[in-house]
């Protein structure tokens, strides 16, 4: 094998974290897998890979491998392409990440009509409500809300979400609606952690203040179920009770103490020119995002 056969083995050793599963995702043998592994370490002089009967990681050099072996097999995948031209079919494999509920309102229905127009691909949806190291985890394309740090991604800037305090109309006739910040001590108040509420809520105009949740949730699903019940009042981002809010089953108060809106950023990490498939599913999700009247 040439050295980037060998990166190529890595990768996917390292990524499925098992030699078994490498060799399945490149169909080779697994006594192959093996022999490539023990090649690329002997050639380099380090263990980039620790193995025990339960599983297999990278050392701290082989992450450090790891990084700069994907990038420079997607930059050859990248120039490969650009050679075939750059109206070259998308093909192969594609892994989006974003925020749980945002992934299925408003990922998913891309990601479907992305694989309805391109059948020689296959997408991994991760949805997680953490911020994920895209480079470590070997995901090409993200959904980010919020500001973003100095990063070498690239960031394409798709709308804007609003962190909205609601409830339902019910609750709201029978407690009376809030004026002011302070006057939520005096109410119900239902808090998801997901939320990233840590015992306070932020609002603008400098004003925070501590919380003492009658309910706290895991997910921002469940704290949307439980005022839709009437239960009390919820703090989320826009996006997430919009359908909501619009039909007027939960409505907004306390708008006047809004914090600055977030930005919702489209990303890659990709080099000087974006692959088909990645270039592809970009412009697919900036479009659908910019088109949805609740993110802009």
């Amino acid at each position: 094998m040439d050295r980037l056969d060998l990166m190529t083995v890595f990768v996917a050793v390292a990524e499925e974290q098992s030699f078994a599963g490498g060799a399945r995702r490149l169909n080779m043998s697994p006594p192959a897998v093996t022999r490539a592994i023990a090649t690329l370490e002997e050639r380099l002089k380090i263990r980039l890979l620790t193995r025990t009967t339960r599983y297999v990681r990278v050392t701290e050099a082989g992450q450090r491998y790891l990084e700069d072996a994907r990038r420079i097999i997607s930059e050859v995948d990248a120039a490969d392409e650009a050679a075939a031209g750059i109206n070259g079919e998308p093909k192969g494999h594609l892994a989006v990440t974003a925020p749980v509920l945002f992934g299925r309102m408003y990922v998913m229905p891309t990601i479907v009509d992305y694989l309805e127009r391109y059948p020689d691909m296959q997408v991994s949806a991760v949805f997680l409500d953490r911020v994920v190291n895209m480079l470590e985890e070997g995901l090409d394309v993200g959904i980010r809300i919020g500001e973003l740090p100095d990063s070498s991604m690239n960031a394409i800037k798709v709308g804007y979400v609003r962190r909205v305090t609601c409830a339902s109309p019910v609750y709201l006739g029978k407690h009376g609606i809030p004026q002011h910040p302070n006057d939520l001590s005096q109410h119900y108040l239902v808090a998801a952690n997901s939320a990233g509420n840590q015992g306070e809520w932020r609002f603008g105009q400098g004003i925070s203040i501590k919380i003492k949740p009658r309910l706290t949730e895991t997910n921002n699903d469940s704290a949307i179920v439980a005022v839709l019940r009437h239960l009390g009042i919820t703090r989320l981002l826009s996006y997430q009770v919009a359908p909501y809010l619009a039909s007027g089953e939960l409505q907004t108060v306390l708008e006047d103490f809004e914090p600055e809106r977030l930005p919702i950023h489209v990303l890659h990490r990709e080099g000087r020119y974006a692959s088909a498939k990645v270039r592809a599913f970009v412009d697919l999700m900036v479009a659908a995002l910019r088109g949805q009247k609740a993110l802009n």
